[in-house]
C-alpha cells in the first residue's frame, strides 16, 4: 500500500532549530523511566527536512507487499492479547509502550522481539503502524501528544469512539482509523483463541481499512465497517453483550444463594438454560425464542417472585422489573399477550410492596 512505502518526515515546522528535541527526550527516557533501547550506536538519518538526525533506532520501512511495523501503546490485556495474536499472525511487533514496567516486561516476554518504552511518543521513531490500547478516557490527551510522520497511520482499538478523537496527532500524509474487536479480554490466551471468529469493527480512509481488514483476517476474524454516527449504539450493544450478561449472571448467581447453590452450582444449573435459550433465539428468532410466565401471563408468579426478591434479593429487584418490562413488550409484540393482560402484568410489576 501506498501509505507504508512513502519515506517518512518531520511534520511542518518540526527540525527547523538544527538539533532534534527528541533525541535528548529518549535518552532521558532511557536513564529515568527504564526505556529498553538497544546499545547499538547512534546512527544518523535524514526526515526529509536536508538534515542529519541522531536516533538510537533503526527507522526501517516494511517492503511492498509485507505488513507494516507495528507498534501497540498500552500493554494491558487488549494491547497484550493483539500484540501475542498479531505477533503469531506473521504481523511485526516492532514497539510497545506502557507506563508500568512489568506489563512492559510481560508483553516482550509474550510477542518477543520488541522493543520497550515507557514514553508513548518513543515508538513514533520504531514503527509505521500504531495501534492505541489504552481506556477510551485517555485517548484525546494521548493523541495529542502524538505527532505522526507522512507515511504513518494511527489507530485506536476503543469500541465507543470513532476515528476523529486522533486527528490531533495527524500530519501531512498521515491516516487514522480504529480497530475494535468484539472480543471479552480477561485473560490473555483465552481472548487469542476467541479472536478466531470474531468480528473486528473498522473505521478510516478506504485505503486503511483495507489494511485493517487484512489484520482482521490475519488474526481469524472478519472484518466489519460500521455505518456512520452508529459506533455509540454497537458499543452500547457490545457493552450488554459483554458486562451486562455478566451483571445478569451475577443476579442469577444471587438467586442461586437463596435456593442453597453456590457460584459453580448456579452457573451449572442455569448455564444450559441460558444456552439453549441463545441457540433457540438463533434458529427462531428473539421473540420466538421467549418463553416463561410472562409469555403465558401468570400475574400470580410474577407477584411472589417480586415478594421473595424484596425479601431475599433486594439488590436484583430492578434489573428483574426492567427485563419483566422488556419481556411484556416482546410477548405483546407477538401476539402472546391480549390488551388487558399487559395492563395486568405492568400494574404488578409497578407495586412496590
Amino acid at each position: 500500500m501506498k501509505v507504508w512505502d512513502e519515506p517518512r518526515r518531520e511534520p511542518s515546522g518540526a527540525g527547523s532549530s538544527g538539533a532534534d528535541p527528541s533525541e535528548a527526550r529518549l535518552v532521558a527516557l532511557t536513564d529515568e523511566a527504564g526505556i529498553d533501547l538497544a546499545p547499538d550506536a547512534v546512527r544518523g538519518h535524514d526526515h526529509g527536512d536536508g538534515k542529519a538526525h541522531a536516533h538510537r533506532h533503526p527507522h526501517e520501512h516494511s517492503k511492498p507487499g509485507q505488513p507494516p511495523y507495528l507498534g501497540i501503546v498500552g500493554a494491558g490485556a487488549v494491547g497484550t492479547a493483539l500484540g501475542v495474536a498479531l505477533s503469531r499472525a506473521g504481523w511485526p511487533i516492532t514497539a510497545v509502550a506502557s507506563r508500568d514496567a512489568a506489563r512492559r516486561n510481560r508483553f516482550s516476554q509474550l510477542v518477543g522481539g520488541t522493543r520497550a518504552f515507557a514514553d508513548a511518543t518513543a515508538i513514533l521513531d520504531e514503527v509505521e503502524l500504531i495501534i492505541l490500547a489504552v481506556p477510551d478516557d485517555a485517548l484525546p490527551a494521548l493523541a495529542a501528544g502524538l505527532r505522526l510522520y507522512a507515511g504513518q497511520a494511527l489507530v485506536h482499538t476503543s469500541g465507543a469512539l470513532g476515528a476523529e478523537v486522533l486527528q490531533p496527532a495527524m500530519a501531512a500524509g498521515t491516516q487514522i482509523g480504529s480497530f475494535h474487536p468484539l472480543v471479552a479480554f480477561a485473560d490473555t490466551e483465552r481472548a487469542v483463541a476467541a479472536l478466531h471468529g470474531a468480528t473486528v469493527a473498522v473505521e478510516g480512509d478506504d485505503e486503511l481499512v483495507g489494511l485493517l481488514a487484512e489484520m482482521a483476517e490475519a488474526i481469524g476474524a472478519t472484518a466489519v465497517r460500521l455505518a456512520p454516527g452508529s459506533k455509540s449504539a454497537y458499543h452500547a450493544a457490545a457493552v450488554l453483550a459483554a458486562g451486562g450478561f455478566d451483571a445478569l449472571l451475577d443476579a442469577i448467581a444471587e438467586l442461586g444463594r437463596v435456593a442453597g447453590l453456590d457460584e459453580a452450582g448456579s452457573l451449572a444449573i442455569y448455564g444450559p438454560l441460558i444456552e439453549q435459550t441463545l441457540g433457540n433465539a438463533r434458529a427462531l428468532g428473539i421473540r420466538a425464542a421467549l418463553t416463561g410466565p410472562i409469555t403465558r401471563g401468570d400475574i400470580g408468579t410474577l407477584r411472589a417472585h417480586l415478594v421473595t426478591l424484596r425479601v431475599h434479593a433486594p439488590g436484583v429487584l430492578d434489573l428483574y422489573r426492567a427485563a419483566a418490562e422488556r419481556e411484556i413488550a416482546l410477548a405483546a409484540a407477538r401476539g402472546a399477550l391480549t390488551p388487558d393482560a399487559v395492563g395486568a402484568l405492568r400494574d404488578a410489576l409497578a407495586m412496590r410492596s
